[in-house]
């Protein structure tokens, strides 16, 4: 099979003239199958028609796409699965047609080998260089155009770090250059606000809920570094990583949060579709 489908005919190519090639126009979500099902789907699918509607147009997946889906998710059990929706084919120019038929991208592959061994042991963080604009228009969505983060990850880490910490413009703590942050404060968790700059990942609002269900508090807001110092413990999440422990940044250490492995476990119960 295929690791690649094209709708609105699977297994079709792209045109040369889709706005998500012509200019970014679309979104994604990257998603994780476990025991033969895609976990959070729903949540996914809500996110992205939210996304599209703040991007001007309209997306459904159609009952053809949602047995391809079904199928893929069930042949490829614990893998990551890609959902990219763009605007269709439009003519030239930046201004969208008037009529358009988004086109939605499926696409399987492994997940990186390297992150069940960050779930275990944690990883290490350094300040990028690069930051991030801010567009409150655009924050919040998994949009398509990415190069902030492709300029991110094409400076060279340190030797000791393995990922990135992103702030914008006004040196606010936005996340990772792929995952959110979280910073523990006793009983009380913060995670940056998605308003001017970043991604609200489907896997950090499951977290937000697990915590408020765990009886923790959860502040959605600015952050800086001289706050994050102040921490207790501080982890990261994606649909992927689920959650990581962070054990410094740059210099500053960290102790690993001792509910880490708890809020994982409980993040995979508490899907419906399980």
């Amino acid at each position: 099979m295929d690791n690649v489908w094209v709708t609105p005919k699977l297994d079709t190519a792209i045109s040369p003239f889709d706005r998500g090639l012509t200019y970014g126009d679309g979104l994604f979500a990257t998603m994780r199958s476990h025991n033969g099902v895609i976990l959070f789907l729903d949540t996914h699918f809500s996110r992205l028609q939210q996304g599209a509607r703040r991007l001007g147009f309209y997306w459904h997946p159609d009952r053809q796409f949602l047995t391809k889906l079904t199928e893929v998710a069930k042949l490829n059990p614990n893998h990551c699965i890609k959902l990219l929706i763009t605007k269709g084919v439009g003519g030239r120019g930046y201004a969208s047609p008037n009529m358009s038929k988004p086109t939605s991208v499926l696409s399987v592959s492994t997940i990186p080998s390297h992150y069940a061994q960050w779930q275990r042991q944690g990883i290490s963080l350094s300040v990028s260089p690069v930051q991030l604009a801010t567009q409150p228009l655009l924050a919040g969505i998994k949009h398509l155009n990415r190069l902030e983060q492709v300029l991110i990850k094409s400076q060279p880490l340190a030797e000791n770090a393995d990922d990135w910490l992103v702030l914008d413009i006004h040196n606010r703590v936005i996340g990772a250059s792929m995952a959110n942050i979280f910073a523990v404060f006793g009983n009380n968790i913060c995670t940056p606000s998605m308003s001017y700059a970043g991604i609200s990942g489907v896997t950090r609002g499951k977290i937000i809920e697990q915590l408020l269900d765990m009886g923790f508090n959860v502040d959605v807001c600015n952050i800086t570094l001289l706050d994050i110092a102040n921490a207790d413990a501080v982890f990261m999440s994606n649909s992927l990583l689920h959650v990581v422990d962070v054990l410094n940044i740059d210099q500053l250490p960290f102790t690993p949060w001792s509910k880490s492995e708890a809020l994982r476990c409980e993040l995979l119960k508490s899907d419906k579709n399980q």
